[in-house]
């Protein structure tokens, strides 16, 4: 069964998949079952760099940058998108991103509490946790 929300990656051509809406059934792709992408929580150690989403507020807007440092931004190593959802995932918000762009997502949001995620193109799915909004 998937849900709302889970990533699956097909490890033969590269194709990701979010599920939109919960079901029974398996997801595949190229003939092989895509595999389930987890969600790293924190942060290892990779060369000095950060993953975990980190969120800050400044009035009514949040501000979702990627790891308490700089994330690289290189054609070959770099943040593929954003997102910051509400924990009953009703409401979600991408930002999809490019090699030489900062790594940065802000909204204006209404939500007592959000978790953010993104995802690297080579050190996978990092999630920040549920993050309240309203301190």
């Amino acid at each position: 069964m998937t849900e709302k929300l889970e990533m699956y990656k097909c490890n033969i051509c590269g194709n990701l998949v979010e599920v939109v809406l919960s079901g029974k059934g398996e997801l595949v792709c190229c003939g092989e079952p895509m595999e389930k992408m987890f969600e790293k929580t924190q942060d290892e150690e990779m060369r000095g760099e950060k993953h975990v989403p980190v969120v800050s507020k400044n009035g009514d807007e949040l501000e979702i940058r990627v790891g308490s440092i700089p994330h690289p931004m290189e054609e070959n190593h770099y943040i593929q998108f954003i997102e910051i959802n509400s924990p009953d995932k009703r409401y979600v918000k991408r930002k999809y991103l490019y090699p030489n762009e900062e790594p940065v997502l802000k909204y204006k949001c209404n939500c007592a509490k959000v978790e953010a995620r993104e995802l690297c193109n080579v050190h996978g799915l990092w999630i920040s946790g549920e993050i309240d909004t309203e301190n």
